[in-house]
């Protein structure tokens, strides 16, 4: 009989998978060759296990053997690390795999339970489920542990069936690389319940090796069909590798966020739970698969990649270039502004500018888009409160033939930011993503005063206090603007910067910048920093951190 899955289990395993994806990572990138032949499934899982490892720290005391209470708290935190650290299609369903073994865990189950949690909320995460990949795996593995049996065992006998199951497989000669990473862990796991695990197939340095020290053979594998196998989704036409975290407390929100994202594209994954999801999906817009989560709630830490397009493989309409012969279209960028200083950098840059109160109302943005006359059109909210509008209008764009995108800036210095690496003459789709990258990087801040007595995430503020915010929530609470800002500055530069952005307002105290750009100077010698005149009247201050 196996171990009971406590805490010291749970540092085994930790352990030991680690070790075990770590020694088969080289190999699964290189048989990658579904959903898409990236090449990077292996890094995607030994990165994400890394991850929720690291919510275990080797320095702590372990806690007495069978105190399995705490090995289902040590499993919720790998849980919550894997989500936040999720890497790629695989490492976004492995930790929701995780959230089920934490959820089978915590409900007094046992291995059984755990794993077959772990199959259900994989199964469950992923839109459209196929056979032949690390989801048959973990189904195997939970079967054999509520019959009693080997799970390591069965999930090696999935592992050698996937290429039977799955036709990009059998004509490569591979076994499924996500499938083989989920071995690999549940040997380990299977090892840490002090049982003795079957090893995974050794590594291979070509697809036939891969296939013979499976455990199959070439004449078992079979001929690739003509088109996909039973439930194998066809050929992928997208383009970009779309993820983000999401801070979402309604569920209808996350039905109509898988339906939004499924039509848009394929490898659609959305885990998570308890108002913070992760969001997977390869798509050939990727603003549209922002978008949708912007109408969900608030994305966050949003990566985007391009993904490998197979030799001949048509592009998406949606992502192509212009046809041959023609012009392309006029693109034009609208981006929100809370001051006409900014509204003047943004013309001088040679974006359209609306005044944020305007911008409030979605008839006001659409006419915005209508006026550039261009067939291809950025919109930059600059602020959280607009992006539902902005969708909206960009809907309303579409319907009418204009190719509009929300760049989802929250603040002006992240419209700032984007409006710096765009690029009229580049493909709309990478300069939409470009222009992503250079908005998600920027953190921001805000300098401002408080208008009323209120509750405030720093405390109670008074009416006439200078609030110090840092992304959207107030941070600190002091009595004088160069003191708070010196304070904000202090906190968004902690984790490194290399460039620093001054947005004064119209309300600023003399000789603010100045103050400000010595601070910087004297604490951080490699950063950079630059001043603008906002004159936006709702805050004495904004800061960008790049």
């Amino acid at each position: 009989m196996p171990q009971p899955l406590d805490a010291a289990a749970v540092r085994r395993w930790c352990a030991l998978g680690r070790e075990s994806l770590r020694a088969h990572c080289a190999r699964m990138d290189a048989i990658n060759v579904f959903p898409v032949a990236d090449g990077d499934t292996g890094t995607n899982l030994c990165l994400t296990f890394e991850a929720a490892t690291e919510a275990v720290p080797a320095t702590e005391a372990p806690p007495a053997a069978g105190d399995e209470e705490h090995g289902g708290r040590m499993l919720r935190a790998m849980a919550h690390a894997a989500l936040l650290g999720a890497r790629g299609n695989s490492g976004t369903i492995l930790a929701e795999y995780l959230r089920g073994m934490a959820r089978g865990r915590t409900e007094g189950g046992g291995l059984a339970a755990v794993l077959r949690g772990a199959a259900r909320a994989a199964h469950a995460a992923v839109a459209h489920p196929v056979e032949g990949t690390m989801l048959t795996v973990a189904a195997a593995a939970a079967d054999a542990a509520e019959a009693g049996g080997d799970p390591a065992a069965a999930a090696n006998e999935a592992l050698s069936a996937t290429p039977g199951q799955l036709a990009a497989l059998a004509r490569a000669g591979v076994v499924d690389a996500g499938a083989l990473g989920l071995t690999a862990l549940l040997g380990a796991l299977w090892a840490a319940l002090g049982e003795q695990a079957p090893p995974p197939p050794g590594p291979s340095a070509s697809s036939s090796e891969t296939s013979e020290s499976s455990g199959v053979s070439e004449s078992s594998v079979p001929a690739a069909p003509c088109g996909p196998s039973r439930g194998e989704p066809a050929p992928s036409r997208s383009e970009f590798e779309v993820m983000y975290l999401l801070e979402a407390d309604d569920p209808g929100a996350l039905d109509a966020l898988r339906h939004r994202l499924d039509p848009l594209g394929d490898s659609l994954v959305i885990g998570g739970g308890e108002g913070l999801w992760s969001v997977h999906v390869h798509v050939a817009d990727a603003g549209a698969a922002v978008e949708a989560g912007l109408a969900a709630g608030r994305p966050y830490r949003i990566r985007i990649a391009h993904l490998p397009v197979p030799p001949g493989a048509p592009r998406s309409d949606r992502a192509a270039g212009p046809a041959p012969g023609t012009a392309p279209a006029r693109r034009a960028v609208v981006a929100v502004v809370p001051g006409e200083g900014l509204a003047a950098l943004c013309r001088d840059a040679g974006a359209s500018a609306l005044p944020a109160p305007e911008a409030a109302h979605e008839e006001a943005l659409l006419a915005a888009v209508r006026a550039t006359g261009a067939g291809e059109v950025a919109l930059l909210p600059n602020g959280g409160g607009l992006h539902t509008v902005a969708a909206r209008a960009a809907d309303a764009a579409r319907t009418e033939g204009i190719r509009c995108a929300v760049i989802p800036t929250r603040a002006a210095v992240q419209g700032l930011a984007a409006l710096a690496v765009h690029q009229p003459d580049r493909r709309f789709d990478e300069d939409v993503v470009t222009m992503t990258s250079a908005a998600g990087a920027t953190r921001y801040g805000e300098v401002t005063l408080a208008t009323r007595q209120a509750w405030t995430s720093a405390g109670v503020c008074q009416a006439g206090d200078v609030l110090g915010l840092v992304e959207g929530d107030v941070a600190l609470i002091g009595g004088g603007t160069a003191q708070v800002a010196k304070d904000v500055l202090a906190r968004m530069l902690a984790p490194g910067g290399e460039l620093v952005t001054l947005v004064l307002g119209a309300d600023a105290p003399r000789g603010l910048a100045s103050e400000l750009e010595a601070y910087v100077r004297a604490g951080h010698l490699a950063v950079d920093t630059v001043v603008y005149e906002g004159r936006q009247h709702d805050a004495p201050l904004l800061i960008g951190v790049e």
